[in-house]
């Protein structure tokens, strides 16, 4: 039974789990946005929302960020430890969002779904299949929206993309290239505590995993025939491999950088090969920190971006390119000083989580009570970021983790096959007789 029924008044009260980087660059700027002005659309109208508690490791983050947002935000309750998300949803939220290392979504977004609160996962939402489904079926049945942060289908280039295959400008992809390499100090500083065992393709690769497939896969509003993907477009299998020594020990389970290719098929037989590279030990002084680039070959055309480079370059003696970036991304996020003198903070970054609370008022608050499930469902049908739809990602993350987990025991050059004759995911290794059955349903 959903529990948030007992709302009063046109109001959402947020709950925070986990409040680093991606708090301060995006969730942040949202909470002080939305406490100074409150939320707004014509379907349900003027709703508050603030930030009422916050779960983190040890709330010292909390604390300080109390202390300098007074004032621009709500005064919230502060929850560290083992039992913070506990105390954090018996304090009484409407809706959580967990922004923890990927490995850790999982328990979090249970918890608060077994609560009966609307969910916000950052990307990858988990790491398998089987989580996937116990958050689907745990959303479904507590009447509540569970939905992930895939910032980048929000990057006005992306977008592009997507309406030009839409239209049928762009039609019947056959392959793609994708990079996004970080710099030494996220795998050093930044996320040094939780790296240990982990890979930088879990961490960013799932941004173009889900790009791909969103983009690809038979787009809604396409004329029939015009779509590159279309009906029975599928996932078909997926490779990896990757280099170890400078994070971790050369033959340990850490990785620096990863080679992901996963394959689509079409009803005719064609394939579709996308290669994916990531990397988090790229120098700290590279002058864009981060690089990233795509392209896209198709029957009739070619996309590329390199969306490093996206037209503004700056050099600030002693500040660049450490403190201030050299090639600055304005469009995920910025801050201004506006034309009339406001400060402000935007960009697409922190557009889709205020999207996410724009689906909750939706439901909660845009007709009738009566008519509450069937706006649920409308919420739900929403593919870009609904966890039902999120199948293929979370399908190939899974596969990367378990490639590479047999790599590092010294067992490289697996394939995971998809939805086959053995199962949703079968893990092939290389002169092995059966595969291992990663997932057994359809994936």
């Amino acid at each position: 039974m959903h529990t948030s029924a007992n709302l009063t008044g046109s109001r959402l009260r947020a709950g925070m789990v986990g409040l680093g980087m991606i708090f301060d660059e995006t969730y942040r700027p949202l909470f002080e946005q939305l406490h100074a002005e409150g939320l707004y659309r014509r379907d349900f109208g003027l709703v508050d929302v603030e930030l009422a508690a916050v779960a983190s490791r040890t709330g010292g983050r909390a604390e300080r960020y109390r202390q300098s947002a007074a004032g621009r935000v709500a005064d919230f309750a502060s929850f560290s430890g083992d039992g913070a998300v506990r105390q954090l949803l018996e304090h009484g939220v409407d809706a959580v969002c967990v922004a923890t290392p990927d490995d850790r979504h999982f328990e979090g977004a249970r918890a608060a779904l077994l609560a009966g609160k609307h969910v916000l996962i950052e990307k990858p939402s988990v790491l398998r299949l089987q989580e996937l489904d116990e958050l689907d079926a745990l959303a479904r049945k507590n009447g509540v929206l569970a939905k992930v942060v895939y910032h980048k289908l929000a990057d006005p280039d992306h977008k592009k993309l997507r309406t030009h295959v839409v239209d049928g400008v762009l039609r019947h992809v056959n392959n793609g290239y994708c990079s996004l390499l970080e710099p030494k100090q996220v795998s050093g500083s930044q996320f040094a505590e939780w790296i240990s065992g982990r890979n930088p393709g879990t961490y960013v690769a799932v941004h173009y995993v889900k790009l791909i497939d969103f983009t690809f896969a038979s787009p809604p509003l396409a004329p029939p025939g015009r779509g590159v993907g279309g009906e029975g477009w599928r996932l078909a299998r997926v490779s990896a491999t990757g280099q170890r020594g400078l994070v971790g020990p050369a033959d340990g389970p850490t990785w620096d950088s990863v080679q992901l290719q996963m394959v689509y098929v079409y009803p005719d037989g064609r394939e579709a090969a996308f290669d994916i590279h990531t990397s988090w030990v790229t120098p700290d002084n590279f002058p864009g920190y981060v690089e990233q680039e795509v392209q896209f070959r198709f029957d009739n055309g070619v996309w590329a971006a390199h969306q490093r480079k996206r037209g503004v370059e700056l050099t600030v003696e002693g500040r660049t390119p450490h403190e201030l970036k050299i090639t600055p991304n304005h469009h995920y996020n910025g801050t201004f000083v506006e034309p009339w003198g406001e400060r402000s903070q935007r960009g697409y970054g922190v557009e889709i989580l205020r999207r996410f609370f724009e689906e909750v008022a939706h439901v909660e608050y845009a007709g009738p009570p009566a008519l509450r499930d069937r706006r649920l469902e409308e919420m739900r049908a929403l593919a870009y970021n609904d966890v039902s739809t999120d199948r293929n990602t979370v399908a190939v993350v899974q596969a990367l983790e378990a490639i590479l987990q047999r790599h590092a025991a010294g067992q490289p050059g697996s394939v995971v096959t998809v939805n086959g004759e053995h199962g949703g995911l079968a893990l092939w290794a290389p002169g092995g007789a059966a595969p291992a059955v990663l997932y057994a349903g359809r994936a």
